[in-house]
This record gives structure tokens, C-alpha cells and sequence, in this order.
């Protein structure tokens, strides 16, 4: 049981961070994120651990305390190797600036090919922080509630 709400909470980081694709070095910030909130949302449909983990900072904090970086890359290769599959439908990205960071909003859906219990599954209300480091945008924080 405590696997499968760690799972849930997998598929909603991982629709927060993925790897900045290499090509937008010259984007514009806000539009790095979106990309990577975007290739984030697709890791997590193709269980692609690796590129989950890209994005997130080493610090990274998911819903306060409750999934580390090691813990959610872990989680993603747990869930491929057992065969399961989520969906993960985004909902439109808001972009607030603050500062040098920049804090990103939106809705998630999750369904479900796989073993997951069904209440795992649905809509979510996510906030992500994202901040710069080395020249790439990397999620270091995320908050999200589950809205049905």
C-alpha cells in the first residue's frame, strides 16, 4: 500500500521535472521549463528513470519530505520493471517569476494501465519551484494535492 502512494507521488514529480533538452540552451526560460515539465510528463509515460532524474536538483524535496530524488528515480524503475504503465494527461502551465526562480502551477491527470489501486489515480493540483544551476533549469521542490 505504501509502494503504491509512493508510485502515485512518482508520476506526479515525475509530470514536474525531466531533463531540459539539450537544443534549448538559447530558449528563453520560461520556455525551458515548459519543456521540461512537458519531457517530464512523456519519462513518465515510458518509465525512462534516467531522464526523470535529469531535471531534479540533488536537494530535490517532494511534498515535504515525502520523495527525494534517489527515492522517485528508483520509484520509475521499480514501476517498469514490474510491467505497469501510468498515463499522465497535463493541464495548462502557469509561470509565476520570482526573483532568479521561477514557480510553476498546473492540473495532472493520472490513469492507469497497471496494478495501481484506482484511488492513486486522478486529478492533481501541482506547484513546482524551479531554479538555475550550471546553466540548466532543475525542479527542487514540489507540492501537490490530490483535487478529485
Amino acid at each position: 500500500m505504501i509502494r503504491l502512494r509512493k508510485a502515485t507521488c512518482l508520476w506526479i514529480v515525475l509530470a514536474l521535472c525531466a531533463a531540459v533538452l539539450p537544443g534549448c540552451r538559447h530558449a528563453p526560460d520560461e520556455v525551458q521549463v515548459r519543456e521540461a515539465i512537458a519531457s517530464t510528463a512523456h519519462a513518465a509515460e515510458t518509465n525512462a528513470a534516467s531522464d526523470v532524474g535529469a531535471a531534479l536538483s540533488d536537494d530535490f524535496d517532494g511534498n515535504a519530505g515525502e520523495l527525494g530524488r534517489n527515492a522517485l528515480v528508483n520509484m520509475v524503475r521499480l514501476i517498469a520493471l514490474r510491467g505497469e504503465h501510468v498515463g499522465v494527461t497535463m493541464g495548462p502551465v502557469t509561470i509565476e517569476h520570482r526573483g532568479e526562480r521561477m514557480v510553476a502551477t498546473f492540473t495532472v491527470t493520472l490513469t492507469s494501465g497497471s496494478h495501481l489501486l484506482p484511488d492513486q489515480m486522478g486529478l492533481y493540483q501541482v506547484e513546482s519551484a524551479w531554479r538555475k544551476s550550471d546553466g540548466k533549469w532543475r525542479c527542487y521542490t514540489a507540492s501537490w494535492k490530490h483535487s478529485m
